[in-house]
């Protein structure tokens, strides 16, 4: 863990993200500018994954909370049927626990072989038409390899926003639990879709099947 982390035992224990390594951010800066976030909702995001080929899930912890893992289950089912090649991507601290999504998906259904490592398949997205983010924020935060003021900096990180297009679900648009804010949420090829992830997924999942049907 404190290796995928990039931080020290002590900081990974008591919760906190700074290193002597970390650059201390200038105090004398004001807030940075990252432009402004664009929104999808259910039935674009669905229209979205269903005209891809290549499309990697990447949960988080917000995935867990929302016990979401069956709905995605069921889209990635759907998916795979229509020809999409449906792969995740999971960070080696995401969730409450290291492996827990990977249980938790296992758990729904969804195949081994569905199921990468970080280091697996972080040359990919590159090539992938679609990345859907379900309730991660600082392992997909570009922060921490752009921005060596980062509270994050120097910690791996999913490189999502290398992708085509990515959807970033999230209840809200607040920081996660590093404190980071996240340029990824307010890049060009990237759309917000806020809201219960449990919620969204199931909506997803009824679209998906009806649109199949």
């Amino acid at each position: 863990m404190c290796v995928a982390m990039n931080r020290n035992i002590a900081s990974v224990l008591l919760g906190g993200y700074g290193t002597s390594a970390t650059v201390a951010a200038d105090p004398n800066a004001g807030p940075v500018d990252m432009g402004e976030a664009t929104f999808t909702d259910v039935e674009q995001c669905v229209d979205m994954l269903t005209d891809s080929k290549e499309v990697i899930i990447v949960p988080g912890y917000g995935l867990a909370v929302a016990n979401g893992q069956y709905a995605i289950a069921e889209i990635t089912k759907v998916l795979h049927a229509k020809g999409v090649n449906v792969r995740f991507g999971i960070h080696p601290v995401a969730g409450r626990m290291p492996g827990q999504l990977n249980v938790l998906l296992a758990e729904a259904g969804v195949p081994y072989d569905y199921v990468l490592e970080m280091d697996e398949i972080n040359d990919d997205f590159p090539n992938t038409d679609v990345t859907l983010v379900v309730g991660a924020n600082d392992t997909i935060n570009s922060a921490a390899e752009d921005d060596p003021t980062s509270i994050i900096a120097g910690m791996p990180v999913l490189r999502v926003w290398e992708s085509k297009q990515v959807v970033v679900m999230k209840r809200s648009m607040g920081a996660g639990y590093a404190g980071a804010d996240n340029p990824v949420f307010y890049k060009d090829n990237t759309d917000m879709l806020l809201g219960d992830a449990k919620k969204t997924l199931d909506a997803m999942n009824a679209k998906i099947n009806a649109d199949n049907a």
